[in-house]
């Protein structure tokens, strides 16, 4: 039998599956992405979750045939590597990846994706239908978007078509990215930024508020668990409504999907609360056809699902190829 290794490289967590020839589970790993001291840290848990998920499997890493990585950006596919990551400490530069983990299976078979071009190649190989014109949009510690056009998804010639959390979303930069530019969607509405948000709203808007908006360790999580009751909480979920309905909607007229899939833990943990609002304002936002707007299908899966079926298939994602 052969055997198929799939990857989520996160700026919160990594995570391995090793599957057979039909794309059945039989082991898989995760743990926690390390912040430093540099990327090769990184590159070492993400080659440990794949032993681990092998062991799992209780198969030999060389037995494996293809492997699919999908991986926060910007990639350097060249060097099958991430260059300096937006959501991870300045001291991790490059984390190489296909390499080292081509030498681990013993296989040239190593396919490397931006993490949300997985998601998208997740959605469609495991959908009932294969949408020809679909969107994977991740809203989680960043923003990203995979982009299926006319049957295709958009890679770009050095793996970073879609990194449309980098889109300036406000002309006034209030906030600056963790790329270092202003004014980026992912500067207001990724679960890194909404606590920073929402302390910038607050100083210029002081509502009273429960929220403990002076503690440090202020999360994402406290917003949306404030809400609805909170009068200041509810404020901030109406500006994140209104910079995430913007984004997607220059998403839709960019690409024209019939379907946008949303994952991430910011969505998946709260999905009412982040894509009713989005919904409520595609009409006023959107000249074109507004496409259905659906929670995705795989959960928190669907990278590493994803980076499986781009194992299963050289690269494509294209289930003909199995």
């Amino acid at each position: 039998m052969s055997y198929y290794v799939g990857v989520d490289l996160g700026a919160t967590n990594v995570r391995a599956v090793v599957a057979g020839e039909d794309g059945s589970v039989y082991g898989r790993s995760d743990d926690t992405t390390p912040g430093g001291p540099t990327g090769i840290a990184v590159t070492e848990a993400v080659l440990g979750v794949v032993r681990e998920a092998c062991a799992d499997a209780t198969i030999a890493p060389d037995s494996v045939s293809a492997a699919g990585i999908g991986a926060i950006g910007p990639l350097d596919l060249a060097a099958g590597a991430v260059e300096n990551p937006a959501n991870l400490p300045d001291t991790i530069d490059q984390i190489p990846l296909t390499g080292p983990l081509s030498v681990l299976l013993d296989t040239k078979q190593v396919f490397l994706h931006n993490d949300t071009n997985a998601g998208v190649i997740g959605e469609r190989f495991y959908a009932d239908r294969n949408p020809d014109d679909m969107v994977y949009l991740t809203i989680s510690s960043g923003i990203g978007a995979g982009v299926c056009v006319d049957g295709s998804v958009l890679t770009g010639w050095d793996g970073n078509a879609g990194e449309i959390g980098h889109m300036t979303v406000d002309p006034q930069g209030r906030l600056t990215c963790g790329c270092g530019h202003d004014g980026h969607w992912e500067a207001y509405c990724s679960g890194n930024s909404i606590p920073r948000y929402a302390k910038q709203l607050y100083e210029t808007n002081p509502i009273e508020t429960a929220i403990p908006i002076d503690d440090p360790a202020l999360s994402a999580v406290d917003i949306f668990q404030y809400a609805p009751d909170d009068e200041f909480a509810s404020y901030v979920l109406d500006r994140l409504a209104h910079w995430n309905a913007m984004g997607v909607a220059n998403i839709v007229h960019a690409y024209a999907p019939l379907v946008i899939y949303v994952g991430g833990a910011v969505a998946l943990n709260n999905p009412a609360a982040v894509l009713q609002p989005i919904r409520n304002q595609m009409d006023e936002m959107v000249m074109s056809n507004v496409p259905e707007i659906k929670l995705t299908t795989l959960g928190d899966e669907v990278v590493v699902r994803g980076a499986l079926a781009s194992a299963l298939t050289a690269g494509t994602g294209d289930r003909s190829q199995m």
